[in-house]
């Protein structure tokens, strides 16, 4: 057998600028990858690079020869574990580029099964939580409407990013808008420890389910603290990266927060979520701004999962690709019609 790879960076326009505390984009730039057996079967991964983890669309497309390369030597799609561990020999670092190889010929692996990814981790599309929708941060008035929209379009759950001086005024507008929505909090690493503690006990009051990584990662001892003292569970997104971060992470959070772009490939994302079952911990899959090349992966990981938010693709004004149907909130895994990821070209 033998395999041949090509990538090529996409400028993915966004729907509405989207802001949170660190900044604000108009686009979002993936790599797209793609590996074809020799019956003429492709495979379609994405790397959605953020520069807050080190990595850009420069640095994906600088490393991605050698880590296609390396698929090329090995040679078969069903050799995953070989093929992620020449990988991470070739880039220890870089996570979005070694994952949107791995999402790649796990897709190529699926389809040449002829089922879908799900499937083939032996897992039941119909315990797939529903997913979030998130609203960025902006005017007040413009938060309103864009959570009252969501709501019209049939997404009972929302993720509102806060980190400004009118956290308790944006989530107000966010709850007259939505009465009846599930909300859940993202503060970036915006907040100060004893700040999240004081914000905590308002946003309970709001019927907020939980707060996502409040305080900078590089704080572990005031997510502690935070989590000690917090009315309401903690999420741990940027300080947990890896499995290897969850065992310090355990005992001061109550959700492991993944992403595929920060664990470098869907095998350590599955070995996160173990990790995260051992210690105790519930499970979430975020994501990046991404296109469906990345999101219909994320979305096949969904049943091992107590909360999903992948609407990255979503978030988009058009993406070349169609994936896994999320409108509404549900990931439709059962109705998935296709082998691998469900990820295509929207042309096809």
């Amino acid at each position: 057998m033998s395999l041949e790879t090509e990538f090529e960076r996409v400028s993915l326009p966004l729907e509405d600028p989207f802001t949170i505390s660190r900044g604000t984009q108009t686009e979002a730039e993936n790599v797209i990858v793609r590996v074809t057996d020799d019956a003429g079967m492709t495979g379609i991964g994405g790397a959605a690079p953020s520069a807050h983890y080190g990595e850009t669309a420069d640095t994906v497309a600088a490393v991605m020869p050698d880590l296609l390369d390396a698929v090329e030597r090995v040679g078969d799609p069903h050799a995953i574990r070989e093929i992620e561990g020449e990988l991470r020999a070739v880039v220890n670092g870089n996570p979005a580029a070694r994952c949107a190889v791995s999402i790649a010929v796990h897709d190529l692996a699926a389809k040449r099964l002829g089922v879908p990814l799900y499937r083939l981790w032996g897992l039941d599309p119909n315990d797939a939580p529903k997913t979030s929708f998130t609203v960025g941060l902006d005017e007040t008035d413009r938060v309103r409407e864009k959570a009252a929209a969501a709501v019209e379009a049939g997404y009972p759950v929302l993720k509102i990013k806060l980190g400004t001086d009118r956290d308790r005024e944006l989530i107000d507008a966010v709850r007259e808008a939505a009465p009846d929505a599930r909300l859940r909090v993202d503060a970036n690493e915006a907040w100060t420890p004893k700040e999240a503690v004081a914000k905590s006990a308002w946003l309970a009051e709001r019927d907020v389910e939980f707060v996502e990584q409040p305080v900078p990662a590089e704080n572990p001892e005031g997510l502690r603290y935070v989590y000690e003292r917090s009315e309401l569970p903690i999420a741990a997104d940027e300080s947990c990266m890896t499995a290897a971060d969850v065992p310090a992470v355990a005992d001061r959070c109550d959700i492991a927060n993944l992403k595929l772009m920060k664990t470098g490939s869907l095998s350590e994302a599955r070995r996160l979520i173990a990790a995260a079952r051992a210690h105790g911990l519930e499970v979430m899959c975020g994501c990046m701004i991404e296109s469906n090349a990345s999101i219909a992966a994320a979305a096949q990981l969904a049943p091992l999962l107590d909360y999903v938010d992948i609407d990255g693709s979503l978030l988009l004004a058009e993406d070349p690709y169609e994936g896994v149907d999320l409108w509404g909130g549900d990931v439709r895994l059962a109705d998935q019609d296709r082998a691998g990821t469900g990820a295509r070209p929207a042309s096809e």
